[in-house]
This record gives structure tokens, C-alpha cells and sequence, in this order.
């Protein structure tokens, strides 16, 4: 059995090889950019999805609450989708 020593191997963080590390941002633009993220996160579930049950009175109830629910999930997986796609761009 013969191994070979000539493999390289990466270093932890790197994305192909010893030479290219990945940038990173320090704690407090972290900090910074989770606070905001939440805050508009909840802002948008909560807000819209109240807004919506307190504005639409001419529906049942039942409705409302299945379009409230409808709306928050959507909002919940389109805020996923966007830090995904920021974080796979370098933004956070």
C-alpha cells in the first residue's frame, strides 16, 4: 500500500485551496446587519399579517386567518430565500 504525501490538503475556511480564503466581516457589522435583518423580518410578518387581520372585515373569519397564515409563511420563506442569496454574494 503506498501513499502519496504530495496531496494538499485546505485550510479550514478556505473555498479551493490554501490561497483563496473567504472574506469575512467583523462582529460588529454582524451584529449590525442581524438586528436589522430580524427587525424587518419581523416587522413584515408581523406587521402586514396584523394589518391584514384588522383591515379585512367584509371576509369570515376563517378566511382572514388562512390568508394572514398564507401571507406569513410566504413572507417567512421569501426572508430565507434573500439571506441565502446575500450570504452566497458576500453581503453577510
Amino acid at each position: 500500500m503506498t501513499t502519496d504525501s504530495t496531496v494538499e490538503h485546505p485550510e479550514p475556511g478556505a473555498l479551493d485551496g490554501p490561497s483563496e480564503r473567504r472574506d469575512r466581516i467583523g462582529w460588529f457589522r454582524a451584529i449590525v446587519t442581524g438586528v436589522l435583518i430580524l427587525a424587518v423580518g419581523l416587522g413584515l410578518t408581523v406587521g402586514v399579517t396584523n394589518t391584514m387581520l384588522t383591515g379585512l372585515t367584509g371576509m369570515s373569519r376563517d378566511t382572514v386567518v388562512l390568508l394572514a397564515s398564507a401571507v406569513f409563511l410566504v413572507v417567512v420563506i421569501a426572508m430565507a430565500w434573500l439571506l441565502r442569496r446575500l450570504q452566497a454574494r458576500g453581503v453577510i
